[in-house]
C-alpha cells in the first residue's frame, strides 16, 4: 500500500513540475512582452481591444499573455510594483481554475488582479472574495487604479450598505466582498417580491481568498436569513440546573473522542425524578430529551473562555481556526438557548427562517471557482474530493530560510508551561521578537501571567481585545516584542520585521528574525502551518517550534499518554516517534473531520437540491419568463417563500431528531431523504391552493395597496446571521452501543416491572 502511495505521489510531482514548466514559460513571454515604451493611451487603447475580442467570443486563453502583460506595466505606472514570475505564474494557475499554495508574503493580492482582469474582459463580472470586510475595501482601494486604468469598474461590498450601494456594487466588473456577506445578499435576492430590490447579477468567475478557511474549514457554516427575533423566556434554566445536578461518569459519558455527551442508565433515572416526566425516551417527552441533551452538551462540552465569551451580557462564539469573535454567529436554537440559560442570560429567538444556504453550497453557485492560500497541500483530497479543485504549489519568489524545529514534547502541562516561560524569557534577553500561540483565550491570559511573573512583558492578543488587533500586529516584530495570541495571528497577518522601519528590520534579521512558538499542534497541520508562516516572510530569516505536552488535550484523546509509558519529568522527552505519532493523530482527526463533512453533506445537499429547482421557478417568476398577470405574480412568489420557509422549518424538526431513526435499524440519512422528498413533492399543491384561494379575495385586484392589506408583503424586518454546526457534527454519534441498549432496556422493562423511575 505504501507503494502505491508513493508512486502516485511521484507520478502527482512529476505532473506539478510539468505544470509549472508550462506556467513558466508562458511567464517569461508575458515578461518579454515589454511595454515601456507605449503610452498611457496605447496602453488603455489595447485594454479596449482586449474588451471588445473577449465580448465577441474570443477564448480568454488566447487573450491571457496580452492581458496580462498590460496588468503587469499598469501594476508598474499605477501602484509601483512589478509582479515577479512566481506572481504572474501564480495567475496563470488561477485562470485555469486551480488552487494556488502560495507563501504568505509572496503578493496573492497582486496575483489576483491578472485573472480578474482577464475574466473581467467579458463584461459578466468577478468576484474575490476575502476574508472580512477590511480586506475587501483595502484590496479594491488599493489594485483600484490599475483596473480603472485599464478601463474596468471596481468596488468593495460592506456590511451596512443600502440596497443601492450594493446593486452598484456588484455592478461593477470587479466585486471585492466577504463570502459571508455576498451569501447574505444572495439570500435576501431569493425573498425579493421585486426584481428592484434584487443585487446580484448572474455569478460568473470567482477567485477565493483564504480558500482552506472558506472552502474547508467554514464550508458547512449555514447562512441564514429569519424573521425579527425577539427576547425568549423559555425553561432553558430548568434544564441548565438539571444538567448542573448531573455527574461526569456516574450520570454520562462523553465518545471516545470527546465529541458527545449522553445520559447513562442512572443519569436518565435522575433527570427523569428531577424533572418529574416519567419515562425519558417515550416519544411524548421528545422534546424534553432533546432540551437536556442540549443543556448537557452546555455545560459539559462547552467552555468558557474556549468556545465562547461573555461580553456586554451576550455570548459571543469563538471561531476555532482563527481564535477570533465569530461575529453575528449563533448555535443552533436549542444548543444556544442552552448556552445563554447556562450563563444565566436571556436567550434571543431566532424567528422564523425564510432562507438558508452553506458557504460551500453558495460558493458553487459560480460557474467558475478558483483559490489562493498558503496552506492547502496537507488537504488537498479534501479540495479534489468536494470541488473538483486541483491545488499546485506555487515557488517562492525568495527561497524561504525559516528554520522549523521539532516538537518539544513533556510529559505533562505544568512542565511545559515551566520550559515555555523558560525559552521566551532567555530569547527575549536577546531582543529577538517572538509571536506566541495558543490554544484560547483562558490559556493565553494564564501564559501572560506566567510571563508577567518572570518579568517579561508582553502584548494579549485574543477574542476580548479584538479592538486592539491592528496596533499589537505592527508591533509585533519589533525589537524586544512578545505577543501571546490565540490563532488570531495566524491567518492573514503580515507581521513585518522591526514593524515596517528597514534599520530595526535589519537589527531583527541578525538576530534570527520573528521566533514562533506553539503552544500546541491543531487538529489541522494547516492551522500549525499557518501559525509557522507568521515568520519567513519574503525570504526573511525565521524560526518555529511547537510546545506539546501529553496532557494536551487532543493527545489525551487518542491515549498517547497511555501508550507512552516515561515517567512523570520536568526535561523534553528525547523520543523521535513522539513527533511521528503526533502527526499521524493530526492526519486521522483531519480524515476524521473529512468524513463527518461528507456525511452532512449528505444531509444539506438534497435541501440544496430542492431550493435550487424550487428557486429557479421563483426566478423564472421574479423576472417575467414565465407570463403572469401582476397579482397572480405577487401571489405566486409570496406562496413559494411561505411554503419553503415550512418546509425548512420541518428540515431542522427531522434533522433533530433523526439519529433516533438508527434505534430502529433505519439508516437516519435514507430516512432523512425519504421523508424531506415527500415533504417537498407536497409544495407545487400547497403553493397552488393557496394561490387560488388568494387571487379569488383579490378579485384579480393589481394593485399593490390591496396587495399589502392582504398581508401579501415582505417581512416588515430581517436579520442575518450564521449558525455554526457544531453540534450537528457533534451529534452523529449521539447514540452508541451503550445508549442504544439502555434505550430497548427502559422501553421493554419499565411496563413489565411497574417502574416509574428505573
Amino acid at each position: 500500500m505504501n507503494l502505491a502511495v508513493k508512486l502516485m505521489q511521484k507520478f502527482k510531482d512529476r505532473d506539478t513540475q510539468n505544470k509549472l514548466k508550462v506556467y513558466q514559460d508562458k511567464a517569461e513571454l508575458i515578461r518579454k512582452r515589454n511595454l515601456e515604451a507605449w503610452d498611457d493611451g496605447q496602453l488603455q487603447a489595447e485594454s479596449l481591444r482586449l474588451q471588445k475580442e473577449a465580448r465577441s467570443g474570443t477564448p480568454l486563453d488566447e487573450l491571457l499573455v496580452d492581458a496580462y502583460a498590460l496588468v503587469c506595466e499598469a501594476a508598474k505606472r499605477k501602484l509601483g510594483l512589478q509582479p515577479y514570475n512566481v506572481q504572474i505564474m501564480a495567475a496563470i494557475a488561477l485562470h485555469e481554475r486551480l488552487l494556488i499554495e502560495q507563501h504568505t508574503g509572496e503578493g496573492k493580492t497582486l496575483s489576483a488582479v491578472m485573472p480578474a482582469y482577464l475574466n473581467a474582459l467579458t463584461g459578466k463580472g468577478v468576484h474575490v472574495l476575502t476574508f472580512n470586510d477590511y480586506l475587501a475595501k483595502r484590496d479594491a482601494e488599493w489594485m483600484g487604479p490599475i483596473y480603472r486604468f485599464l478601463g474596468l469598474t471596481v468596488n468593495s461590498v460592506q456590511a451596512g450598505m443600502s440596497l443601492s450601494e450594493k446593486r452598484e456594487a456588484y455592478a461593477k466588473d470587479i466585486t471585492y466582498v466577504t463570502a459571508k456577506e455576498a451569501g447574505f445578499d444572495y439570500l435576501r435576492d431569493t425573498i425579493a417580491l421585486s426584481e428592484a430590490d434584487t443585487v446580484h447579477r448572474p455569478f460568473h468567475y470567482v477567485i477565493v481568498d483564504e480558500a482552506d478557511s472558506l472552502l474547508l474549514d467554514e464550508a458547512r457554516v449555514p447562512l441564514v436569513i429569519s424573521g425579527d427575533s425577539a427576547s425568549s423566556r423559555s425553561d432553558g434554566f430548568r434544564f441548565a440546573e438539571v444538567a448542573r445536578q448531573l455527574k461526569q461518569a456516574e450520570h454520562y459519558d462523553f465518545d471516545e473522542f470527546q465529541r458527545n455527551v449522553y445520559l447513562n442508565e442512572a443519569g436518565a433515572a435522575k433527570a427523569e425524578s428531577l424533572l418529574g416526566c416519567g419515562n425519558l425516551y417515550d416519544s411524548h417527552n421528545s422534546h424534553l430529551l432533546t432540551s437536556l441533551n442540549c443543556a448537557l452538551h452546555a455545560e459539559s462540552l462547552l467552555k468558557k473562555d474556549v468556545d465562547y465569551i461573555v461580553r456586554d451580557g451576550k455570548i459571543e462564539l469563538i471561531e476555532e481556526y482563527t481564535g477570533r469573535v465569530a461575529e453575528n454567529r449563533y448555535l443552533p436554537d436549542g444548543l444556544q438557548a442552552a448556552l445563554t440559560a447556562k450563563e444565566g442570560l436571556y436567550s434571543v429567538a431566532g424567528g422564523k427562517i425564510l432562507g438558508t444556504i452553506t458557504i460551500q453550497h453558495f460558493i458553487s453557485l459560480y460557474p467558475q471557482i478558483c483559490g489562493m492560500t498558503a496552506t492547502a497541500h496537507a488537504s488537498a483530497m479534501d479540495f479534489e474530493d468536494i470541488y473538483a479543485l486541483q491545488v499546485v504549489q506555487i515557488p517562492p519568489n525568495r527561497p524561504n530560510i525559516r528554520i522549523d524545529h521539532p516538537h518539544r514534547i513533556y510529559t505533562h502541562k505544568e512542565a511545559k508551561l515551566k520550559a515555555l516561560v523558560q525559552e521566551i524569557t532567555s530569547v527575549h534577553r536577546s531582543g529577538r521578537p517572538i509571536l506566541i500561540g495558543t490554544s484560547s483565550v483562558e490559556e493565553s491570559a494564564m501564559l501572560a501571567e506566567a510571563l508577567a511573573a518572570a518579568g517579561v512583558p508582553c502584548h494579549v492578543l485574543n477574542a476580548k481585545n479584538d479592538a486592539e488587533e491592528a496596533d499589537i500586529i505592527t508591533k509585533a516584530g519589533e525589537t524586544g516584542a512578545v505577543t501571546v495570541s490565540t490563532n488570531m495571528a495566524g491567518r492573514g497577518v503580515d507581521i513585518r520585521l522591526g514593524g515596517g522601519d528597514p534599520a530595526q528590520a535589519e537589527a531583527v534579521a541578525k538576530l534570527g528574525g520573528l521566533y514562533v512558538i506553539g503552544t500546541h499542534v491543531n487538529e489541522s497541520v494547516r492551522i500549525d502551518d499557518q501559525l509557522r508562516g507568521r515568520s519567513g516572510r519574503q525570504g526573511d530569516p525565521g524560526a518555529s517550534v511547537f510546545y506539546v505536552s501529553l496532557e494536551d488535550e487532543l493527545l489525551l484523546r487518542f491515549g498517547i499518554h497511555t501508550a507512552v509509558r516515561v515517567p512523570r519529568q520536568d526535561e523534553a522527552l528525547e523520543e523521535p516517534v513522539l513527533s511521528s505519532k503526533i502527526t499521524s493523530i493530526q492526519r486521522i482527526v483531519m480524515g476524521q473531520n473529512f468524513d463527518i463533512h461528507k456525511e452532512l453533506n449528505c444531509y444539506s445537499d438534497m435541501v440544496e437540491d430542492q431550493r435550487r429547482i424550487l428557486y429557479a421557478e421563483r426566478l423564472r417568476i421574479l423576472t417575467g419568463e414565465q407570463p403572469l398577470r401582476p397579482a397572480e405574480q405577487r401571489v405566486r412568489l409570496f406562496y413559494i417563500d411561505e411554503f419553503w420557509a415550512d418546509h425548512l422549518a420541518y428540515v431542522s424538526y427531522l434533522r433533530e431528531g433523526i439519529h433516533l431513526e438508527s434505534l430502529a435499524s433505519r439508516n437516519p440519512i435514507d430516512e432523512f431523504h425519504a421523508q424531506i422528498t415527500e415533504a417537498y413533492e407536497q409544495i407545487p399543491s400547497k403553493i397552488n391552493s393557496a394561490a387560488e384561494k388568494m387571487l379569488e379575495r383579490l378579485g384579480g385586484s393589481n394593485d399593490p395597496a390591496e396587495w399589502e392589506k392582504f398581508g401579501l408583503k415582505s417581512p416588515a424586518s430581517t436579520r442575518t446571521y450564521i449558525i455554526s454546526d457544531q453540534y450537528l457534527q457533534n451529534k452523529r454519534s449521539s447514540w452508541t452501543a451503550a445508549t442504544v441498549m439502555a434505550y430497548w432496556i427502559r422501553k421493554i422493562l419499565r411496563p413489565v416491572l411497574k417502574l416509574s423511575n428505573y
